[in-house]
């Protein structure tokens, strides 16, 4: 991807490339969608367009993807990603994630070579999840550090090749982020994820016991991974590329209805009608969301209670927009052969996500504990003179 030859701005050019590479995998995804798959024609895409080096810092030679106030591009390239295949979302959206933390916390020495190393096609990964037994831990060795213990629910498991993982020390004390360098195709073990979507999203486990790592492999200091806000204010990068799957959902749904002939029945009509409600409330959500993170003027609680909000706008929304789409469409819809029936898959699985419940009630709580009346909690506050 280079804008110079096109005369668009970086993140011009990250939002095109992400267009011509939500087509081509939405092409390929069909043939994708099987135990250990996993979508590496269009990671290859995602390197030679750019995009994998696009969320680096413009200073540091990447495009700046989320930089900008608001990050309105950074939701653009994740939704139009997200609906061309949901599993290369996911491992996009956690190759930005890590980039947004190495940006955050990494020594200038760090910063030079990781971001070197994206620029030249390395996918990064977040992974956090560990098993009840086993966790990853971080044993002085001679020289600098050896790893024992796994990382479970790893995305990208086999192809991302730079990890970024916490680690303790001992236990009960506050973890550590470190980025691991990993061969291609290691120490990774996909036969638990029998999931019933995301099936291309090489999701699995990886045993890193006896890896030797540096000093310089750890990041800032212990327990930076769950500072707030950008801890839990980074779920709007995933309900970005969920808002994807539902696009894809929703197209899939106004093909069929084309093409049977059945978009002029009224009930069909008002059917449709809910879909694109639900899923442009989705959109405002995630657009409001990313740009209260973006603009980081708010108490982190306040942050974190609207981003809250916002994942589980999206989720029902999604939850909506298949409701609906199935019922439309109706048995068609779950035949194999059907576009709809992987797509309603992978959404269904991907809105999966962590502790929802949760996630209402602290921002419930925040609600409940503010000052400002009900039409101020989330007003813009107009900058100070």
């Amino acid at each position: 991807m280079d804008p110079r030859s096109s005369g668009q701005s970086p993140r011009a050019a990250a939002e095109a490339a992400s267009r011509r590479v939500a087509r081509s995998a939405a092409a390929r995804a069909a043939a994708e969608d099987h135990d250990g798959g996993f979508p590496a024609e269009d990671l290859a895409d995602l390197a030679r367009l750019g995009l994998l080096a696009a969320p680096v810092p413009r200073a540091a030679g990447g495009a700046g993807l989320g930089e900008e106030p608001g990050a309105e591009s950074l939701a653009a390239v994740l939704r139009r990603i997200g609906s061309g295949s949901l599993a290369l979302g996911r491992v996009y959206e956690g190759h930005v994630n890590a980039l947004q933390l190495v940006a955050r916390y990494a020594s200038l020495g760090q910063r030079e070579s990781l971001f070197s190393d994206a620029r030249d096609g390395h996918l990064f990964g977040v992974w956090n999840t560990e098993p009840e037994q086993g966790g990853l831990s971080l044993v002085a060795a001679p020289g600098g550090y050896r790893l024992e213990g796994r990382k479970t629910f790893a995305s990208g498991a086999g192809h991302v090749t730079r990890a970024l993982v916490t680690a303790r020390t001992e236990p009960g004390a506050p973890p550590l982020m470190l980025v691991v360098p990993l061969e291609p195709g290691t120490r990774h073990d996909l036969s638990a994820w029998r999931a019933q979507g995301m099936r291309a999203s090489a999701t699995g486990t990886i045993d890193f016991s006896g890896l030797a790592i540096g000093p310089d492999a750890i990041l800032g200091g212990p327990d930076d991974y769950h500072r707030q806000p950008e801890f839990s204010g980074g779920a709007w990068r995933f309900a970005a590329v969920q808002l994807g799957g539902i696009d894809a959902v929703l197209d899939a749904w106004r093909r069929h209805l084309d093409a049977t002939q059945r978009g002029a029945d009224p009930h069909q009509l008002a059917r449709l009608g809910e879909g694109a409600l639900a899923a442009e409330t989705a959109s405002l959500w995630v657009g409001r969301a990313a740009a209260i993170v973006a603009q980081g003027t708010r108490p982190p609680e306040e942050i974190v209670a609207y981003v809250n909000l916002a994942r589980l706008a999206v989720e029902r929304a999604g939850l909506d927009v298949l409701q609906l789409a199935q019922r439309s469409v109706g048995l068609q819809g779950f035949l194999r052969d059907h576009p709809l029936e992987r797509l309603s898959r992978d959404l269904a699985t991907y809105l999966r996500q962590p502790a929802p419940d949760r996630a209402l009630a602290g921002a419930a709580e925040h609600v409940l504990g503010s000052g400002a009346e009900a039409g101020d909690l989330w007003a813009d506050r107009p900058e100070a003179s």
